[in-house]
Order: structure tokens, then sequence, then C-alpha cells
């Protein structure tokens, strides 16, 4: 069903972590590692979704798995990862039958799902993709939490400031919902941009949205 190639994917494969095969037949587990680790990624195989989910496994990198399990098939598996808080990238594995639950699958946040029999170039490609996928969610969350410690120095007054301002409220108006004077809330004002190294309110409105990406993010 595949064949081996030499071919890595790239000088940083290290940082986004392991693919993770979850299905229950062994011969299908052992061929995708097999190529998958010729190819130059890390593979941990798994013979059902509780094996995977009782495993202590990486933050990052990304789940491949087979739709039609028994006990935990394959949409479960990607809603208690969820529930976990885990946002590891999820491939969906389907035969002809189980389009639809693929199609669901991709609407329940997975990045991509291959339709059996799939060659081993559209395999690489979804995996390079979902790993991808996963640098760019690593480099997402830790830009928030450098926001987040960030806005963790403002005083609790000049977060209450700092959410007002990004509002788009005017000094005067932040004034009258603080019941402070306009000097009083220009000095916080002043001391907001000081401490957050902003030059302009648009700078304040990006720390906003990276300290907290949930809104704009995929998954």
């Amino acid at each position: 069903m595949f064949f081996v190639r030499e071919a890595a994917y790239s000088p940083s494969m290290s940082m986004v972590g392991t693919v993770h095969i979850v299905d229950d037949d062994p011969a299908i587990c052992d061929s995708l590692r097999v190529l998958l680790e010729a190819s130059g990624f890390a593979v941990r195989t798994y013979g059902s979704a509780d094996a995977f989910l009782g495993a202590a496994f990486e933050i990052w990198g990304c789940v491949l798995t087979d739709v039609s399990m028994p006990n935990i098939d394959g949409l479960e598996l990607q809603n208690r990862l969820r529930e976990a808080g885990s946002w590891l990238p999820v491939i969906v594995m389907t035969g002809q039958g189980d389009i639809p639950v693929a199609v669901r699958a991709m609407k329940a946040g997975a990045v991509d799902f291959l339709e059996k029999p799939f060659d081993d170039e559209m395999l690489l490609n979804a995996v390079r993709r979902a790993l991808d996928e996963s640098l760019r969610r690593q480099k997402t969350d830790a830009a928030a939490a450098a926001a987040a410690e960030r806005l963790a120095e403002l005083t609790p007054r000049e977060r209450e400031v700092f959410d007002l301002l990004v509002t788009g409220l005017s000094t005067k108006g932040i004034a009258n919902q603080l019941r402070a004077s306009p000097r009083t809330i220009e000095v916080h004002r002043a001391r907001v941009f000081d401490k957050l190294r902003a030059r302009s309110l648009p700078d304040l409105v990006r720390l906003m949205l990276t300290a907290d990406p949930k809104d704009g993010r995929h998954h």
C-alpha cells in the first residue's frame, strides 16, 4: 500500500512534535509508521483511542486517526481532545462509506481527511500541513503568553482603563465610566501605554487580540 522513500520534512520538525497514529488495524499502523519515519517524522502508534488518551503525549504534533474504531471512534476522540484542552491538529482517515462522518469531523475542527485507499504523497502532504498548523498554533500560544504577561504588569485600575481604551472610549468617556477625573485617567492612560510599550491605540488592540486569540482561532 505504501512505499518507503528518503525525504526529510524540515530541519525544524522536532519543534512541532510527533505524529500520533491511532488505528485498530496493526498492519495499517505499521505501514503508516514505516512511511512517516522514513520521511523523517517522529511517530508513535496506538491500537485504540483509549490507548492514545491514556498515554502521556506531547502537546505539539498532530493526530492521524481512523474514523471507524470500536469503543471510541475518531469523532469522539476529537471531542475528548478538545474537552481536555488539547489543540493537536487532527487528520481523519475514512473508508468510502464514512465520508459524511469525515465531513462532520472537518466541521468539528479536523484539519484534513484522507479517503482510503490513499497514496503516500497524499498522506505526507496532509501530515506536513497538520504539522505546519501545529507550529502556527505553538507560535500563537507563545505570543499569547508573552502578551498576557505584559498585561499582568498593569495595576487593577490600569487594566480597567486598558479594557475601556480598546473599546474606543475617549478619555472623558472612561472618566465618566470609572467616576474619575479626566486628568486622573490621562495619568493612567499614559502608564498603560508606557508599561505595554505601545505607541498607539491600534497597538493596544493588537496586544489584546494576541493575549486572547480564541476569538480568531481555528480550531
